[in-house]
This record gives structure tokens, sequence and C-alpha cells, in this order.
């Protein structure tokens, strides 16, 4: 039993408190409710078009979803917005969010966040993708986590962590990828905006996949990632696939995108007009 002076856990036998003498007269305090975290609402949403798509998101009164700058399209007028850097993720305080605030800024991310909050009212938010290609919707468990390339995350439920991947030195001269890669941590429900077509692949443990870097759109959290030197002196100079490959290994789920945006740069960039 507990003390009711104290709270102290003692022998049910005893009279008095061993810790600070308080008789105990036979009642034994309740122990202290675990502190639990309220699982975030299923949000109902929808996803429209075939190349250039957009979600709409209906958010439940009195709750919030937040979004990289620039992603939302419209909403309705019972919506606030408020740019702020990430609020509260996963409990970590003010001085863990400013500090994954200031390690997206570094890599290149946005330092601030928007979020959308339906405070007096339900209402609907849509966002759309900033290139041709899929928006994949992901419901992410407690503590479940997917990692996806840089500027993938487009919009995601407040209670979502979202934080830089680091992946070793190596993986991050020579990756791709690299340090740009993205963490998101469950509960909530996230969004992804992934370029051109998806391959959905499910890899069985210790089972590996090699392909180019720059196709990874996302993995689950179980899956290896690191990078190995394109085999072959002819491959390697000739083969036009670049020094490195990624290499996978499983178990896990990973989704590869068809297209890139820096391969489609290249294909564009002969056919646009320079000044003499």
């Amino acid at each position: 039993m507990f003390c009711t002076n104290c709270g102290k856990d003692v022998d049910d036998n005893a009279k008095f408190c061993d810790h600070c003498g308080h008789p105990l007269q036979g009642t034994a305090a309740p122990a202290a409710p675990p502190v639990t975290t309220a699982a975030p609402p299923m949000l109902e949403y929808r996803i429209k078009g075939d190349i250039m798509q957009t979600v709409e998101i209906d958010i439940p009164q009195g709750h919030r979803v937040f979004s990289e700058t620039g992603g939302m399209i419209w909403m309705d007028d019972v919506i606030e917005m408020e740019t702020s850097i990430q609020k509260g993720a996963q409990g970590k305080g003010v001085l863990g969010n400013i500090l994954d605030a200031a390690s997206r800024a570094i890599q290149g991310e946005s330092l601030f966040l928007n979020y959308f909050i339906a405070k007096n009212a339900p209402g609907t938010c849509s966002f759309a993708s900033s290139f041709p290609g899929k928006i994949l919707p992901f419901q992410l468990k407690p503590g479940e986590s997917i990692i996806a390339q840089r500027g993938s995350f487009l919009v995601g439920q407040e209670q979502v962590d979202l934080k830089i991947e680091w992946r070793g030195v190596g993986v991050a001269i020579f990756g791709g990828e690299g340090l740009v890669l993205q963490r998101l941590t469950g509960p909530g429900l996230i969004f992804l905006e992934i370029d051109g077509e998806l391959t959905e692949r499910e890899l069985a443990p210790g089972q590996k996949l090699i392909l180019d870097t720059g196709h990874i759109a996302c993995f689950e959290s179980s899956v290896q990632y690191n990078i190995q030197l394109q085999k072959g002196f002819k491959n390697l100079f000739l083969g036009g696939e670049g020094l490195f490959l990624a290499n996978l290994t499983g178990p896990g789920k990973v989704w590869l995108q068809h297209m890139t945006m820096q391969k489609l740069a290249g294909r564009i960039m002969p056919f646009i007009p320079k000044k003499d």
C-alpha cells in the first residue's frame, strides 16, 4: 500500500510509514494513474486528380494539421492559419522543437511550419503537390516511422513528429538523398508527395534491393539504408548510373518513384532558350 502522507510504497501490514513516520491507519493511498496521451482523431480525406493531385482534409473542431510552407491551396473560412516552429510533437518541449527546426533549416528545409486550426467549428482544407506525381497517405501508429526523401512531406496531423534523419557521413556525401532524408513518427495521419508514378515493394528479412538513390521515395523504418560503389570499370564510368547506388535491406516496405525532378530538369534544360 501507499502512505497517505508522503505517497511512498510501504508494507501492507505496517502501522507507520517507514519514510515519514505518519500513522497509516490501515488506509492505502491509491497509486497515481499512468499519464496517457490522447490519440489523434481519425480524419476523413479525399485525394483528387491524376497528374497534379490534391488532398482535401476534414478537420474536426478543436484540432489542427500542419504542412511545410506553401502547400495549402484553399480552406474554409472557419479554418485559421498560424505560422510557427513545430509545436509540442511527442512531448519534446520547446527546446527540442527549436533544435529540430534548426536542423531542418541547416539542411535546406523550412524553419517554420503552417498550422491549420478548426478552432470554433469543423472545416475542410485542401493541399496540392508541387510536382506531377502521387499523394501517398500513411496512418502511423504510436512510435511508427516512415523515412522519406527531402521535401516529400505535404501535410499531417499535429501529433506527428517531423525531423531530419541522419544516415552517416558516407551516405551523406555519396548517397544522393544523404542528410536530407526525413523521419515522420506517429501517431497520426500524414501525406507525402511523390515524383511521378510509384512502385511498392515489400522486402523479406535480409532481402536486398539495389537502385538509383534518387528513386527512393520512402521506406519503413525497419528497412536498412546504405550505399555501395558501382561495380566494374565500364559500369562505373560508362554506364550513366552514377558512382554510387543505394542498398535497401528488409524487412519492410519501400516505395520507389519512377521520375525525379533532377532528371526531368536535365531533359528540359536543352530546350530552354538562352540569352545571347
